[in-house]
């Protein structure tokens, strides 16, 4: 196929951009500041919709937009202007963020040219690329989703000029947090170059989260000023650290919205052909931000494969999470899990042993695909996070779907007869309230966001314990930290690959507010001097306990049958120690349960006591065998009583071997 975007030789730039309706096409090269269009030069048709020219002389760096010249009826889909400059969707690097004007989107004779509102594509020369090596990520590790600028906004030992960037995660500060929490590969954010909603600059507000792109390949200046050399730095050295880097992006919508959006690329260049449009030329809208990728398409489809070729060849990336996923797969407006964009990915020779994960839900039709993607694809579980959030509020009847959530999530994931969990486990993600949230807010408090509080879910499946909000009652405190402490638990004793968002392990809070994505300030950065260091503590031993103990991080779902060592894989007992019969598992009033995990030197017994009341718990014996605490937070006995809304691990050891080693002291 022929190559788009801009190819740097010794003699000159080729320029080539694809359009199946555009009339004429130019390339508009401005001056090295990006101010000043020197040369407007018409590219020549090549056939099969290629645009393309040489222009000798030019070198790598030169600044540059594309113009697009055909009908303009926005009723049919054509929104052709050469008034409007276009940043090139195979750009690798741009001069300056995106900012929304008004003009952006003022229609064709209305808004004059466009030139100083846009950033100017770099022709870049791409830096040397590292070798491709397999992925450190493995299904079952544990993923740390982080905000790139929230993340080191406040940190007080990365440097004040590096806080907020991608280099700011190469800190040694930074590697040895995540370290400590036993992370396996951070999930960024996304931090291609994006656009604010059009609503957002007149309430003061700008998008924090970059869920907003314009192009796919294109950094965001703001968070990696050093381009594409500063990723690829950063990604090496995590990897020396032992930890991957898996980038989250957005196929499913760009930043020129609806109808009323602006004109800044693909709407430009062929809105026809890169987005879906009803049978009335309207646009289709499973997105919920205003126009859906036609990933479809045959140019479409090519375009974000070779983005992603892009991040593995010259990052070195691990791997990718797909923001509404579905509509990778949509194909004429119907989700198939067999959709060719989906099928190719998975058969790349170069993408084909990266990590995967699909957010499996977008707001159209039949858009909710939980479980229905295929393998080697993971998928973010949200039943696993309302199960487990339902039973620790103290919801009725929810032991039965907690061990299930526990053990893989077999109804979801095993479709296909597969023996291992796709899941990845979360409680807490960036959309939605904090893990410290979840426990101290019933109500979302979106205020702030300048909707009146309408935006967001309403149903959090959250508590407060009492109080609404900040409290000094003792109590409430104290049940906030248990009940924080509970689901941490939770999560890091669940089978499948688990997600923790950043900040979570030490009480982050968004001061309730469930939908955080335009708060770029105190709301969403993290506060580093002010985290709860003994529940950071917590974390870190939880993650040491999942690491040294295989029976926690597997992937096979839990069913029960024996192991080689003739020890079940798994036993679901009651706090008796006897194994839960039918009207156990029937009984809404059960708020507790035993996970006894079979291993071949020893069993786990994960001893979960979601009741307001403290219970002693009695676990079965073994000739030969002791239990010992594996978390030893305190010395836990068995014969007496386990608080109330808690997670104890006890693990055997063999008797004479010296007891179990101690993970955690919190004295």
């Amino acid at each position: 196929m022929t190559s788009l975007g801009a190819t740097i030789t010794p003699e000159g730039i080729r320029f080539a951009a694809w359009s199946s309706s555009a009339r004429r096409l130019w390339v508009s090269v401005f001056d090295e500041h990006g101010n000043r269009e020197h040369d407007r030069l018409e590219l020549k048709p090549e056939g099969d919709g290629v645009h393309a020219l040489f222009v000798s002389g030019l070198t790598a760096g030169v600044r540059y937009g594309l113009r697009a010249d055909g009908d303009y009826a926005p009723e049919r889909g054509l929104w052709f202007d050469p008034d409007k400059l276009l940043t090139d969707p195979y750009a690798v690097e741009i001069d300056r963020p995106y900012a929304y004007h008004r003009r952006l989107a003022a229609r064709r004779y209305e808004g004059a040219d466009t030139a100083s509102l846009m950033p100017k594509t770099v022709a870049k020369a791409l830096p040397t690329a590292p070798p491709v090596l397999p992925p450190l990520f493995r299904p079952g590790g544990l993923i740390y989703e982080l905000n790139v600028r929230a993340f080191t906004k406040l940190h007080p030992d990365v440097p004040e000029e590096t806080r907020g960037t991608i280099a700011a995660l190469a800190h040694p500060a930074i590697i040895e947090h995540l370290q400590r929490i036993g992370v396996s590969a951070v999930e960024l954010m996304p931090v291609t170059a994006s656009i604010d909603e059009r609503h957002l600059p007149p309430l003061g507000l700008s998008n924090a989260w970059g869920y907003n792109p314009v192009t796919f390949m294109a950094l965001d200046p703001r968070l990696a000023p050093g381009g594409l050399k500063e990723l690829q730095d950063t990604v090496a050295v995590l990897r020396r650290a032992g930890i991957g880097t898996i980038l989250d992006l957005v196929f499913n919508h760009t930043g020129e919205s609806d109808r009323l959006g602006p004109t800044l690329s693909l709407r430009g260049l062929d809105n026809q052909a890169y987005y879906r449009h009803r049978p009335d030329g309207g646009l289709v809208n499973d997105t919920g931000t205003g126009n859906t990728i036609a990933c479809d398409h045959l140019m479409v489809r090519e375009m974000v494969l070779d983005t992603l070729r892009h991040f593995v060849r010259q990052a070195g990336l691990d791997g990718f999470r797909f923001d509404l996923a579905p509509v990778l797969g949509r194909v004429d407006g119907a989700f198939d899990p067999e959709a060719p964009l989906l099928r190719a990915i998975t058969h790349d020779p170069l993408l084909c042993d990266r990590v995967l994960i699909a957010e499996p839900w977008d707001i159209g039709a039949n858009g909710y695909q939980l479980g229905n993607f295929r393998p080697p694809f993971l998928e973010w579980n949200d039943r696993y996070r309302d199960d487990v959030r339902r039973f620790w509020r103290g919801d009725a009847g929810m032991v039965g779907a907690l061990a299930t959530r526990l053990a893989g999530s077999s109804d979801v994931f095993n479709g296909a007869g597969e023996p291992t969990s796709r899941s990845v486990n979360f409680i807490a993600a960036h959309d939605g309230m904090t893990l410290a949230d979840i426990v101290t807010y019933e109500r979302k408090h979106n205020a702030a966001n300048g909707e009146q509080n309408r935006d967001g879910h309403s149903e959090n499946l959250s508590w407060n314990n009492g109080a609404e909000g900040e409290t000094d009652g003792v109590a409430i405190i104290k049940a906030r930290f248990d009940d924080h402490r509970a689901l941490l638990a939770t999560l890091f004793a669940s089978r499948g690959t688990i997600m923790l968002t950043a900040g979570d392990e030490f009480g982050r809070t968004q001061k309730g507010n469930n939908n955080a994505y335009a708060q770029d300030n105190a709301i969403t950065w993290l506060d580093w001097a002010g985290r709860d260091q003994a529940l950071e503590r917590y974390a870190s031993a939880l993650a040491e306990l999942r690491q040294a103990v295989s029976a926690l991080s597997g992937t096979r779902f839990l069913t029960g049958e024996p192991e080689a060592s003739g020890v079940p894989d798994v036993a679901w007992l009651t706090e008796t120690g006897e194994l839960l019969d039918e009207s156990g598992w029937n009984d809404s009033s059960r708020h507790r349960l035993v996970m006894l995990l079979g291993g071949e030197d020893g069993r786990l017994a994960v001893m979960i006591n979601g009741d307001r009341r403290q219970c002693v718990f009695t676990l079965p014996a073994r000739d030969g065998f002791r239990w010992r605490p594996a978390i030893e937070t305190q010395a836990i006995d068995l014969l007496r009583p386990l608080p109330g809304r808690s997670v104890n691990f006890m693990i055997e050891r063999r008797t004479g071997n010296g007891g179990a080693r101690r993970v955690f002291d919190d004295r």
